[in-house]
């Protein structure tokens, strides 16, 4: 803990620094400056607040220790000294945890997509489950959702679905899932009996504001079309649906569910530049020679993360080992537990990290 006092300090004096500066009348009145400061000062109160506290009980603990041998209030300093050596432990990892670097797309809203794999249209039927249940969790909690695009097959499933979920955090939350999810069970269209393994892939990407990402219009190739629905019936009579190339990279992107050309054309550049900045982000990861986020975090598109079991009522996710039997509440929107677990692996395996990078 010694080596990271130094850090701790140093928070602290910016979060003093942060609130002379906010009362300065000067300050005051330029508002924007005042809302940047407000930010700063937000994200760094619960690492001030836990610094503090953990000070707090280090000194009533040195107290309690030059106790434990007096004859009247021994047993009680006893006692004393354990529940602060225990909220001491507690305070020193939650504090490694807040020191560690934010990812900068954690508050950002999620483009969500997900595409049936092997498995034909069992496959298709369960990326309509996974659409479902991550739609159902957003509900869950206070998040808005909306979808960007879709492919939808006869008997209800998708060969791809890509939706929007905006909250705050939303990233934070669903950046674990990206990776091959697989279920097994006795397909609907199944008259034997058998148990089927089907595959569906996820994709996870932060949504980018057309400034963070510049798309050269010069290098789009912008064609329309008339959208079309399942089975071959047309959602309308004029060429509303577009399709965009991107010319660089190669990327294309469809959008048909929106009523007019425009509403298509702009999510199409939305799902787009979503996927540029993913492309980048990899790029990047592949230089400096890193996986990204090791063994948890979130994860390589061709990596089977999780599997759904039917007959054994049986969710798994392969990373962590953890394994739950309650398939339909998962299903239901029920991800916390899981989301949880993934993120406390993701945290330990950093921390483990950083700390040798110290030592």
């Amino acid at each position: 803990m010694s080596a990271l006092i130094q850090r701790l300090e140093d928070v602290i004096a910016r979060y003093e620094e942060l609130e002379r500066l906010m009362g300065d009348p000067a300050i005051a009145t330029d508002h924007q400056r005042l809302a940047e400061l407000a930010q700063e000062q937000a994200e760094l109160r619960p690492l001030v607040e836990a610094y503090r506290r953990y000070k707090e009980v280090v000194a009533r603990l040195e107290e309690a220790r030059q106790l434990l041998n007096d004859e009247e209030l021994g047993d009680l300093a006893r006692e004393e000294v354990r529940e602060l050596e225990g909220e001491k432990e507690r305070l020193e990892q939650q504090i490694k945890v807040l020191l560690l670097p934010k990812d900068p797309n954690d508050e950002r809203n999620v483009i969500m997509e997900i595409r049936a794999g092997a498995g034909g249209e069992e496959a298709a039927l369960f990326a309509a489950d996974l659409a479902r249940m991550y739609m159902r969790y957003a509900e869950q909690k206070g998040w808005k959702t909306e979808i960007l695009s879709s492919n939808p097959t006869g008997l209800g499933g998708y060969k791809e679905i890509i939706f929007l979920i905006k909250g705050k955090g939303a990233y934070s939350r669903l950046k674990y899932e990206s990776g091959v999810h697989r279920v097994q069970r006795v397909p609907e269209t199944e008259a034997s009996g058998r148990i089927h393994t089907s595959t569906a892939t996820v994709a996870v990407l932060p949504e980018m504001e057309d400034v963070e990402v510049h798309i050269d219009p010069k290098e789009l190739r912008i064609e329309t079309f008339r959208a079309s629905g399942a089975g071959g019936q047309h959602v309308n009579r004029t060429d509303s649906a577009v399709r965009i190339t991107h010319l660089p990279t190669g990327l294309v992107v469809s959008c048909q569910d929106a009523r007019s050309q425009h509403q298509n054309r702009e999510k199409a550049l939305q799902i787009l530049r979503a996927r540029l900045y993913a492309m980048e982000q990899e790029r990047r990861q592949r230089e400096l020679g890193e996986r990204r986020r090791l063994q948890v975090g979130t994860g390589e598109r061709s990596e089977k993360i999780r599997t759904y079991n039917f007959p054994q009522n049986r969710v798994t996710d392969h990373r962590i080992g953890l394994t739950l039997y309650r398939l339909q509440d998962v299903l239901d929107g029920d991800l916390d537990e899981i989301i949880d677990a993934l993120t406390a692996a993701d945290q330990a395996e950093r921390l483990k990290r950083e700390l040798a990078a110290v030592a």
